[in-house]
């Protein structure tokens, strides 16, 4: 007699493979909000570049983070410079995203204007 081998997954491997699941798409949902802001930062800095002096960039830049809102970062965190003859609007930031206990994962974005 000849028995054939069984293949596939037991419970507890089911177990496992669906806490992992479940453990990556938490993680995930609490990852994409971060993006998106930092999307609208972006946007914002890109609207900002077109005024023409500081004050008045940081001005538009706040303008549009109430609009969209933009927690992380704020006008008066911008660098704001010239190349040429247009004004470039630089930022960096960083968000901390709580897993469990003490662990943590930081996100660190940056961008600069066109």
């Amino acid at each position: 007699m000849k028995h054939k081998q069984q293949r596939g997954l037991t419970f507890i491997g089911l177990l496992v493979v669906g806490g992992l699941l479940a453990f990556t798409g938490v993680v995930v949902a609490q990852l994409v909000p971060t993006y998106i802001e930092f999307m609208a930062v972006e946007k914002a800095a890109q609207k900002a570049s077109a005024g023409t002096t500081v004050s008045e960039v940081r001005s538009i830049f706040d303008k549009a983070a109430q609009i969209d809102d933009i927690r992380s970062i704020a006008g008066k965190d911008l660098e704001v410079g010239k190349e040429g003859d247009r004004v470039v609007v630089s930022f960096a930031y960083s968000r901390e995203v709580h897993i469990a206990g003490p662990a943590y994962i930081v996100m660190k974005y940056e961008g600069r204007s066109k």
